[in-house]
């Protein structure tokens, strides 16, 4: 039986911008690892060292449940319990739950370096250690089974956290194929951009000493080394660059990031330029592999008319489709539809402004990308 889809794509998610000084970019005006090493100047000029227990001070601006559409209740935003679409599991009291000891989770939060401190600490300055770009509360329990593991796609879990962040060997197939099996952290879907882009932001404000970091351990003492490939340009592995750019194409700038780093400039005195711009990852380290695998039923799919010009694109294919993603020449998803209803094997995208585009089709664990124009 054919199958019609027809996706209705009238609304479109912009990227935030954050309220950086109007001139703190200037400085940024060249493209692949030469703006990053331009980024880093300008990041690491009037950073100050608040100290690792100042992180508690910065978490009282920086990471508070308000205004930035969860449940508006002041508590600390922690991404291994936080559930944006119900109700948390538990919270955390700013001044009251911080660790300390824990059994359970729940029991207390604490100061979480997503790049593990194991992993830098026998060649650092005070601030890798204290930068809250890249350190953040979590639950003192789901933070100890991370431990210092990478991150990455879980295939099975050993452990998952009562929001849904896993535990266990990578997946060795789509975006996160090519490293084989080891194991790593996967939080949800709603923080994995926010992780990736505090894993770029500390590749460019350490971005001269990425390379000391990797020679400084072996992968059995920390193995989140995995997600490093001892450059400093490129810094990241292609397996895990290639995650890491996935997830901040699929997870875009939020409210709450924005707001974190407006606080955090303010008590710090830097920010984070991939979430004031996030154009900025692209222009550095270009598009994430859309397309990792593409099986023969959908090797003959039909996108047409192409280019459209009447805002206006019909696929025709045989196959069920799980997903399809409209992600626009800067890498950003600009819409996402899972599991649609069919009817007559064409899928009919209609309303779709002007431009060039990257369609993504999936099917159950593989897909394609069909590259489209429209007039």
């Amino acid at each position: 039986m054919k199958k019609l889809y027809t996706l209705l794509l009238l609304s479109f998610t912009a990227v935030g911008f954050s309220q950086a000084p109007a001139t703190y970019y200037n400085a940024a005006t060249g493209t692949g690892y030469t703006l990053k090493t331009q980024l880093k100047a300008i990041i690491t000029a009037g950073h100050i060292d608040r100290g690792y227990a100042g992180l508690w001070t910065t978490y009282a601006t920086s990471d508070r449940d308000m205004g930035i559409g969860y449940e508006n209740d002041n508590s600390i935003v922690d991404i291994y319990s936080e559930n944006p679409a119900g109700t948390d599991p538990y919270n955390f009291i700013y001044d009251t739950n911080q660790c300390g000891t824990y059994t359970n989770e729940g029991d207390c939060y604490n100061r979480e370096h997503l790049v593990p401190q194991s992993y830098f600490e026998d060649v650092t300055t005070s601030f890798t250690r204290t930068d809250a770009h890249h350190i953040v509360p979590t639950d003192g329990k789901v933070n100890n089974y991370r431990n210092n593991y990478g991150f990455g796609k879980v295939n099975t879990a050993t452990y998952t956290s009562q929001n849904g962040s896993k535990l266990g060997s990578l997946l060795n197939s789509g975006y996160s194929a090519g490293a084989g099996t080891p194991v790593v952290f996967e939080p949800i879907d709603e923080f994995k951009g926010d992780v990736a882009r505090c894993f770029l932001y500390f590749a460019t404000r350490y971005e001269d000493q990425m390379d000391e970091f990797y020679a400084s351990k072996t992968l059995a003492q920390v193995p989140a080394k995995v997600m490093f490939d001892g450059s400093i340009n490129k810094v990241f592995s292609p397996t895990f660059l290639n995650i890491l750019l996935t997830w901040n194409q699929q997870d875009p700038v939020s409210a709450k990031e924005i707001k974190r780093n407006n606080a955090i400039y303010a008590r710090q005195g830097n920010r984070n330029p991939y979430i004031d711009n996030n154009a900025y990852v692209t222009a550095i380290w270009g598009l994430p592999a859309l397309s990792t695998q593409t099986f023969d039923a959908l090797a003959n799919v039909s996108v047409y008319p192409n280019p459209a010009n009447n805002h206006r694109i019909n696929i025709e294919t045989e196959q069920i489709l799980s997903e399809i993603q409209l992600i626009n020449i800067n890498g950003q998803l600009m819409q996402e539809i899972k599991n649609p209803n069919a009817q007559n094997n064409t899928y009919t995208l209609e309303n779709l402004p002007s431009g060039f585009y990257f369609l993504k089709l999936a099917s159950e664990n593989q897909s394609t990308v069909k590259k489209i124009i429209v007039n």
